[in-house]
């Protein structure tokens, strides 16, 4: 299926994982320039360890939100396998009224904590505001309610070409020249 709106999932889908690989290799630069401001020129740069912190939650809840559209996140399946179809449905059902309350959750409060935390600052970095580090929070858990949702609409997405890249044929058909 081509719906629309799975095509809108497919690119904010990609959005997270640009924007959780971008934090990623950005944590893994600025952690050895703290080690070397630290240990070589003595000095101690203040900033990278609050930083890689941040980038750490963007990476967290960013990522899980494509981890959990692609499938891809931790799940154990020993018991829900060893249940006939109809009670496998229903536990996938039950896991995806849970995950709809949970991200529900996790978006109305971590809001409210970006809001009441707008005022205040961190001490290394008096210029960013703490709500800014906890936005995070709510924005991953908005994103991976949205694919709650897809997945309850429209299916599973995790074996769409998208997300299965790694799974493409890059050699060229036989009718191309």
């Amino acid at each position: 299926m081509d719906h629309p709106l799975i095509r809108f999932f497919d690119r904010v889908y990609l959005a997270c994982i640009w924007v959780a690989g971008t934090a990623i290799v950005s944590m893994s630069l600025i952690i050895p320039w703290g080690v070397f401001s630290r240990y070589v020129l003595g000095t101690g740069s203040h900033w990278p360890e609050p930083i890689a912190i941040l980038l750490m939650v963007v990476f967290t809840f960013i990522g899980a939100a494509a981890s959990y559209r692609a499938g891809a996140h931790i799940a154990v399946g020993m018991l829900t396998e060893a249940l006939p179809p109809f009670l496998r449905k229903a536990c996938a059902r039950l896991v995806d009224l849970l995950m709809t309350l949970v991200c529900s959750f996790v978006v109305w409060y971590g809001t409210r904590l970006c809001l009441d935390t707008m005022g205040q600052t961190l001490a290394e970095l008096p210029w960013l505001p703490v709500g800014f580090t906890y936005l995070a929070l709510p924005v991953g858990s908005a994103i991976t309610l949205l694919f709650v949702l897809e997945r309850i609409v429209f299916g599973s997405q995790q074996d769409r070409p998208i997300v299965r890249f790694e799974e493409q044929d890059d050699t060229p058909s036989e009718g191309a020249a």
